[in-house]
């Protein structure tokens, strides 16, 4: 399946599914776990299908023997668990429609679940169907038949993504409550690309609905290792969540546990010093947690407790914030790496915050600080910021040296109120932390892979230009053709109507521009050094430029056929003769404009490799890292100790990038200087004038 087939997939189910939504009357919060199990069972009838020849053949073999096992064991050794009949996606689809579909779903859930282990028990929803069959008794026959669009040999990958689809969907349609379970995929995946979590254990101690497993098996996978040499490790406090997140592990085939608890009070897997990797999207400044809850746990008083300071302090800490930094941190092993969102204002706190942030710096953990752009979450649109620790670094000659990124202005507009990054954004920041942590040679690969990509969207120039080139020549004929076998047919004051027109004789003169594809002069192998790479963004830039200047050349012919073609849409075509329609006159706007839409399609699919391969070239033109005025700064120990007391605020130390001009420090202040004055210009004007309005209404009153 590609992805242009799973994307209308992916929105005709949610469609369909929303829609019932919506004539139910039901709220997405009452409607997504029970829909997201029916995702699950058409993905269990489907993984089960594909196990279930083998799974016979071993029953039927050992039937009757001493070595006779059940078929159910079987299953669960193959399968990873045992569907009976009564739980196949067929057998619900047909069920007869005098019986209670709820009831149905609720013993298909309890027999998958009678053979799993503990672990994935009471997972699956049950009783939920029942306030959905009592809203509208034929919404869950109609669920069932819209999963059945899902092809059957649809895998489990291809699952994973339309439950992760939901999942967003429904995190969107709740707002603030949505964030609860769901940390937007480019996030979880820029925090992966960054930590790299090939192998070991992998921990969440706010895992919601599991999204960060979710994308490291994904990066596990993308990498050709095997998802066995991952294990992770979630806590989630709210109930309905883990379940969901238990459901996401086995859509994805993770292995792993996911416990039900509150991680300021317990500590299910004895996390501290203990994981290879933890990764986080926890709860912004939550303010009830008890100091008496964490004073005695050393994961939280390790770094010191965010207490309040001076004589009236109670129980409580200021905000959990630096409860949930300090416990990341702690959970790392020797080895270990973090990446976890945060609330911006904890990377300038002050209090017993800064005391917190101050001995984690100094400790030499923290690796990359990244301030994100706002409105990248369905839950709030206040500023966030990814830490990044890496326990590894804390020994290496980078102990004293912090990566500062502001990407606040690397984005895409999803709609008004969201924006994401979108894969290229995720590779190109990455590429400065790995540029960072000297790993040149993957810097290189990329902009490689992006030569690669623009190489291949320029071989599929010449069929689009070719296409709609060919559709102006053919269309201009075909008129001119029409013109002449049609005079026959027409009546005298039709023909005269015709002639005083002129519309004969512009179509006779007229004859389009001929003009040619440009060809990308480049013969050599794809571009590995930074020598050739640079090369390569250089003519591509060039060719790009070329591309462009064709767009007004092939509009110009376009609207000249197009204006010819309306006037004989009026004047020529005649009502009574099939013809018109034989040769195509009657599709030919609509034709046109496909054929346009995908040259322009092609030609932007090159530029856009080109863009990518000028934002990396030209920020670091010898492939090694450098401080780039407003994304990136590599500060030492007095610039983020001294001189900015341990503020982890990237927008400190990057600095501001004018577009069009580069300044230095000096003439940033002048310039800064020069429009406080005037500013305080206006205000003294605004007094004056807020003055002369006073009088003036007075005088009038008077």
């Amino acid at each position: 399946m590609t992805n242009e087939q799973l994307k209308k997939l992916e929105n005709d189910l949610w469609a369909s599914a929303n829609s019932l939504r919506a004539y139910g009357g039901l709220k997405a919060a009452d409607y997504a776990v029970p829909v997201l199990g029916l995702i699950f069972l058409r993905f269990a009838d489907n993984k089960y299908s594909h196990y279930e020849p083998a799974i016979l053949k071993e029953f039927e073999k050992d039937k009757g023997k001493r070595l006779e096992r059940k078929i159910e064991a079987i299953a669960l050794d193959k399968c990873g668990f045992y569907l009976p009949d009564y739980a196949r996606y067929d057998y619900l689809l047909k069920l007869s429609g005098d019986k209670s579909m709820a009831k149905a779903l609720r013993k298909a859930m309890e027999g998958i679940e009678e053979h799993q282990d503990e672990k994935f028990k009471n997972v699956l929803p049950k009783e939920a169907y029942f306030d959905i069959e009592k809203k509208k008794a034929d919404i869950l026959p109609q669920l069932l038949k819209t999963f059945s669009d899902i092809p059957k040999d649809a895998s489990g990958d291809v699952f994973g993504k339309i439950y992760e689809f939901f999942l967003g969907e429904f995190a969107m349609s709740e707002g603030q409550k949505g964030g609860e379970f769901f940390t937007p995929t480019s996030v979880v995946r820029f925090i992966v690309e960054v930590i790299e979590p090939y192998a070991g254990k992998i921990y969440d101690p706010a895992c919601g609905s599991g999204g960060m497993f979710v994308q490291s098996a994904k990066f596990v996978q993308e990498a050709k290792h095997d998802l066995s040499d991952i294990y992770v490790y979630g806590q989630e406090y709210m109930g309905e969540t883990a379940r969901l997140a238990k459901m996401n592990l086995m859509v994805n085939n993770i292995r792993g546990e996911i416990t039900e608890v509150n991680s300021y009070e317990s500590d299910p897997y004895k996390s501290l010093d203990k994981f290879d990797f933890v990764m986080a999207n926890p709860p912004f400044n939550v303010k009830s947690v008890k100091e008496s809850t964490v004073k005695n746990d050393e994961r939280f008083y390790k770094y010191g407790l965010p207490k309040n300071q001076g004589k009236n302090t109670n129980d409580s800490i200021t905000d959990a914030n630096y409860l949930w930094i300090s416990l990341f941190g702690t959970s790392l092993n020797k080895k270990g790496r973090a990446g976890f969102v945060m609330a911006n204002s904890a990377s300038d706190a002050g209090g017993s915050e800064y005391e917190i942030r101050k001995k984690i710096v100094d400790s030499g953990i923290v690796d990359c600080m990244v301030s994100m752009p706002t409105n990248m979450f369905f839950t709030v649109t206040l500023p966030a910021t990814l830490w990044f620790f890496d326990k590894k670094k804390a020994t290496s000659d980078r102990k004293d040296k912090i990566l500062f990124l502001d990407a606040r202005s690397t984005y895409y507009q999803i709609d008004r109120a969201h924006r994401e990054w979108k894969e290229e954004h995720i590779q190109n920041l990455t590429a400065i932390v790995r540029l960072y942590r000297g790993e040149n040679d993957r810097y290189l690969e990329l902009v490689s892979q992006y030569a690669k990509k623009a190489n291949e969207a320029i071989k599929e120039l010449p069929s689009s230009f070719d296409a709609l080139q060919q559709k102006l020549k053919t269309s201009l004929a075909t008129l001119k053709q029409y013109v002449t076998d049609s005079k026959p047919k027409r009546k005298a004051d039709e023909q005269n109507k015709l002639d005083e027109s002129g519309l004969v004789k512009k179509l006779t003169k007229l004859v389009l521009t001929e003009f040619a594809l440009p060809k990308f002069d480049w013969k050599k192998e794809m571009p590995t050094s930074n020598k050739e790479q640079l090369a390569f963004g250089e003519k591509l830039g060039y060719y790009v430029s070329a591309l462009k200047e064709l767009d007004p050349k092939l509009k110009a012919n376009k609207d000249e056929i197009n204006e010819v073609w309306e006037e004989a849409d009026k004047l020529l075509k005649l009502k009574t003769d099939k013809s018109w329609a034989d040769l195509e006159l009657n599709n030919f706007q609509k034709a046109l404009d496909e054929l346009q839409q995908n040259w322009k399609a092609t030609t932007e699919q090159v530029n856009y490799w080109h863009t990518n391969i000028h934002w990396l070239c030209s920020r670091f033109p010898d492939a090694v890292y450098n401080d780039v005025v407003g994304l990136c700064k590599l500060a030492d120990k007095t610039e983020y100790a001294d001189e900015q007391a341990y503020s982890l605020n990237a927008g400190r130390y990057v600095g501001v990038e004018i577009e069009g001009d580069i300044l230095t420090k000096e003439d940033f202040n002048k310039l800064i200087i020069s429009l406080d004055n005037k500013f305080s210009d206006c205000n003294k004007k605004a007094i004056i004038l807020e003055s002369t309005i006073s009088n003036n209404i007075k005088e009038l009153i008077k």
